[in-house]
């Protein structure tokens, strides 16, 4: 992210720079003359970036806690399909040690019936035959084949990846918002101080004058 020259060199673990508070306005611009303009504007700039990194971590949050479900039901899916196809493996190892033809053992061997989605208000009816190999959504219209092992796996690791990042995003954009804040509250009272300083040189400046004028 991009380095915001009024912030010193802490920062978070993602690199994001931290606001420091400005409890002295006067210390800090050098003195009861110093120039708030050029301050006030390094403020802006830097709750303009806040405001930014804010608004990327938090479609980056979104992204994320909408994929996580997807990849959670599509792992959940393809552990399905693992247990069905190791439970009809066990059926036919049975079988073959009993030499004879359970018929208990036809459930395991019936296609599976499911529905799945053609897009948000519409399901369609379809027979899945047992099988070793699924076909997994890699993103830009790209689709791979994998064994269902290696498709767990896969689809583990993945989900394991966009939980940890989702954690991250949460904690880089509460970091984010405190250092907003901190910026917001520097600003205020920077421009404050700018403020009573004016008035208390017009009213010096006023008393100035009258005492001139007797």
């Amino acid at each position: 992210m991009p380095p915001i020259p009024t912030l010193g060199q802490d920062k978070n673990p993602r690199g994001i720079p931290k606001a420091p508070f400005i409890a002295n306005v006067e210390e800090y611009i050098g003195g009861p003359d110093g120039d708030v303009e050029g301050p006030l504007k390094e403020f802006q700039d830097a709750i303009a970036k806040y405001r930014y990194m804010d608004g990327s971590l938090t479609q980056r949050r979104k992204a994320l806690e909408d994929k996580i479900p997807d990849i959670r039901k599509t792992l959940q899916m393809v552990e399905f399909l693992k247990q069905r196809r190791d439970r009809k493996q066990k059926a036919d190892d049975q079988e073959d040690d009993l030499e004879e033809d359970d018929e208990n053992s036809d459930g395991a061997k019936k296609p599976l019936t499911t529905t799945f989605e053609l897009n948000d208000t519409l399901f369609a009816e379809a027979q899945l035959d047992d099988t070793d190999t699924v076909y997994l959504w890699l993103g830009a219209n790209v689709m791979l084949s994998y064994e269902i092992p290696e498709a767990i796996t896969l689809l583990r690791s993945k989900l394991d990846a966009a939980e940890t990042s989702l954690k991250t995003a949460i904690e880089d954009l509460e970091f984010v918002r405190e250092q907003l804040t901190v910026m917001e509250v520097n600003t205020a009272r920077m421009y404050n101080w700018d403020v009573k300083r004016r008035r208390e040189r017009r009213s010096a400046e006023e008393a100035a004058k009258r005492e001139k004028e007797s």
